[in-house]
């Protein structure tokens, strides 16, 4: 099957406002820039986004954060933006912030068909609040329901027409997962290559999980903080 698709507009046509998106990416390693900058022309707005983090003030969902169209992030650090920061502290946007390892697993049970794990972190702290608890073998647990996305939109370094994604060193961080657990999976790649010259053991992600893919351009690949050292 042919999951190719012309373009980010084309890919993401059919999101709609008040739609929950999983965004892969760690800090501005592995985002989905193409599909982010789509986002922003189309005007989407009122969105629930599950991504590591909200990107920076001018870059990645950050983009999103400054035409107020996020109206909740549910993130594991958002330490970078500072529009973000000033959006939390008027109550203009919604936060669930959560554990890095929680975040991974409940992409991971939604792409494995499950409806909710059991987990020690956050076991006595405010992330407990309101949760279920329940005892294992003299340990607590919280239960964590799986995450519902309308669509999931990753980035990969190479993917080819039928969907299957290889990704590069450690821009892999949350794509794998989100691409396993949106209803709706849309990929961006670098390279995009005919069926059959990707290795069948060099692939992350299997094309039966996406469903739309597209060759990006114009990366700009920023580092959020640039340290070095003297020789």
């Amino acid at each position: 099957m042919n999951k190719v698709v012309a373009n980010a507009g084309e890919a993401i046509r059919d999101i709609e406002s008040g739609m929950t998106l999983m965004l892969g990416g760690f800090g501005l390693c592995g985002i989905p820039e193409n599909c982010i900058a789509a986002l922003v022309r189309k005007g989407v707005n009122n969105l629930t986004c599950i991504s590591n983090n909200a990107g920076v003030d001018d870059f990645g969902i950050g983009l999103m954060l400054q035409q107020k169209q996020v109206k909740k992030m549910i993130s594991s650090y958002v330490g970078e933006n500072a529009e973000f920061e000033r959006q939390l502290l008027s109550g203009e946007l919604e936060v669930e912030l959560i554990p890095q390892g929680t975040l991974a697993t409940r992409c991971m049970a939604s792409g494995y068909g499950m409806p909710a794990v059991y987990l020690l972190a956050g076991v006595g702290t405010e992330v407990a609040n309101g949760k279920e608890v329940r005892n294992f073998n003299g340990k607590d647990y919280l239960l964590e329901y799986a995450f519902d996305s309308d669509f999931a939109i990753v980035k990969a370094w190479k993917g080819d027409s039928q969907g299957n994604l290889v990704y590069k060193d450690t821009a892999r961080n949350f794509n794998p997962m989100m691409a396993m657990a949106g209803k709706i999976t849309i990929a961006e790649v670098e390279e995009l290559v005919p069926v059959g010259e990707l290795h069948p053991n060099e692939i992350h992600t299997p094309g039966i999980y996406v469903h739309r893919i597209f060759q990006g351009k114009d990366y700009e690949k920023r580092i959020e903080q640039r340290t070095t050292r003297k020789r």
